[in-house]
């Protein structure tokens, strides 16, 4: 199990690494007038997100190795058995919590129509 936990936290860095550069990102801000306040642009902006993107990932990592290791720890601990896995469960849940943010928004929309449609007939009626 500490060879999988370290396996997810190098990967979940190596990953952050590999897609999302500080440097370019810094100088996309740069061009665009983009400023973080009280932080100099160009490298020290770069410094600034790399560090806050440190940051975060170890947080994102200890999140997923914890839940990728739970189904494993019950498993060898308690003999509990699982249909889904750690990696089943993140994709259960993102897909969850997506499908419930779409229901979400879509309720929304269809109030601001319902409250369009009330604020129209007021007014044609004045």
């Amino acid at each position: 199990m500490l060879i999988y936990a370290g396996l997810i936290i190098f990967f979940t860095f190596f990953y952050t690494s590999v897609v999302f550069n500080p440097q370019e990102t810094a100088d996309n801000l740069k061009k665009y007038g983009g400023v973080f306040p009280g932080i100099r642009r160009g490298k020290k902006s770069a410094e600034f997100i790399d560090y806050t993107l440190t940051r975060i990932t170890v947080i994102g990592a200890a999140y997923l190795t914890v839940v990728c290791l739970i189904p494993e720890f019950m498993f060898y601990e308690y003999n509990l058995s699982f249909a889904l896995g750690g990696t089943s469960i993140l994709i259960v849940v993102s897909v969850t919590m997506d499908t419930v943010a779409q229901i979400q928004s879509h309720l929304v929309a269809q109030q601001y129509e319902g409250l369009l449609k009330k604020s129209k007939l007021r007014g044609a009626r004045k």
